[in-house]
């Protein structure tokens, strides 16, 4: 029963949706960094629910540092994030302690936790533990931003309406990168802003929910991080992404389209300036063998439909085992992508600074090598 995640740097995620507190470990980050609070409020800002769009539940998702940092820096020492529930409405769930909601974790919690889970509001298992994933993700975020290491996501798509992807010109690509991290319901094209807003609105009239996909970009980051086989960049982010709950797939570069060409067509011709290589496209996600390029990594991730949707569905009373009706009660999203970038982009930044310190921990007993 583990919720820790990390080899160098470590995430701890505690707390349940309807408990007093939800909050968060961070171990092995490197003492004497100047964490910038405002950056980490205007990441919680993007997470927020707004608008017709989202859930009502709103909570203020003010942060409190209560150790490892100490005068504006950390210190070096494990640092525990703490963010209060103060926006429960625990009655909406008194009726649903036993009656399995399609979908939900529900009926999977009973059969590891035997029911002494908290059910609340999904518990352990709810997205508002994503709240924790964005605090302390913005750290790590800002720790590469140092670095010079952008990271920014788009909706490439909700439901059937997309927007274009992101561009393959490194310059263009930063640029967009940077006006997608200040909007909060990032698209490259306007109108598919519109139109997407308009079919969420939609499904919620309709007591329905839609999903989406996420393209996420990371650009300078370094080459030669990742390791060939078991933790290779897409194993360590894939292993990240799919702990955010309603995340059902992850594709890296081309992805699922890489099935429809020939070889001649996916692969990444390379060419040199004499002192740099890079490749013409990027059709790999920026990894190769499982180790950065030095290209955009690139990536996207499938987020289902929100399933708390007001529509009678058909469910189990776990208790007595009987065939019920099912009507959800509540405040519920009718779409969560939109809110779900933010989430992306952070534990991305945590994951790539953990496999990025791999390297540096080897490098330094490789500085005297010369390439042979």
């Amino acid at each position: 029963m583990k919720n820790s995640f990390g080899t160098n740097v470590t995430l701890t995620v505690f707390g349940e949706s309807h408990g007093p507190m939800i909050g968060g470990v961070l171990d092995g980050l490197p003492a004497g960094f100047p964490i910038d609070l405002e950056q980490i409020k205007k990441d919680m800002e993007l997470r927020k629910a707004k608008g017709k769009i989202s859930t009502q539940r709103h909570e203020a998702d003010e942060i409190e540092i209560i150790s490892g940092y100490f005068e504006g820096f950390t210190t070096g020492t494990p640092l525990t994030i703490l963010i209060a529930n103060n926006s429960q409405h625990s009655k909406d769930y008194a009726l649903l302690k036993y009656r399995l909601r399609p979908s939900h974790a529900d009926w999977s919690a009973f059969e590891k936790y035997h029911g002494f889970q908290d059910y609340r509001g999904g518990g352990h298992f709810s997205g508002r533990l994503t709240a924790v994933i964005v605090a302390c993700g913005s750290i790590c975020k800002q720790i590469l931003a140092k670095k010079n290491v952008k990271i920014g996501s788009h909706l490439k798509q909700i439901h059937t309406i997309e927007d274009r992807s992101f561009s393959q010109d490194l310059s263009v690509l930063d640029t967009q990168i940077d006006q997608m991290n200040e909007l909060a319901f990032p698209t490259l094209d306007e109108n598919a802003a519109i139109q997407m807003k308009e079919r969420i609105e939609q499904a919620a009239l309709n007591k329905d929910s839609v999903g989406g996909i996420v393209e996420c970009a990371i650009t300078h980051f370094p080459s030669g991080v990742g390791e060939p086989i078991f933790d290779s960049i897409e194993s360590v982010l894939a292993h990240a992404l799919f702990s955010i709950p309603a995340v059902k797939g992850v594709s890296f570069g081309e992805g699922f389209g890489f099935a429809s060409l020939y070889g001649s067509q996916a692969n990444d011709s390379l060419e040199s300036d004499g002192s740099f290589i890079h490749s013409r496209s990027n059709r790999n996600g920026g990894i190769n063998g499982g180790i950065s390029n030095s290209m955009p990594i690139v990536f996207q991730c499938v987020i289902k439909p929100t399933p708390s949707i007001f529509r009678e569905q058909d469910s189990v009373q776990y208790d007595t085992k009987e065939n019920v009706k099912l009507e959800i009660k509540g405040r519920h999203d009718p779409c969560i992508a939109h809110r779900a970038r933010i989430v992306i982009d952070n534990l991305c930044a945590f994951a790539l600074l953990d496999c990025w310190m791999s390297k540096e921990a080897r490098s330094t007993f490789e500085e005297d090598l010369v390439c042979k």
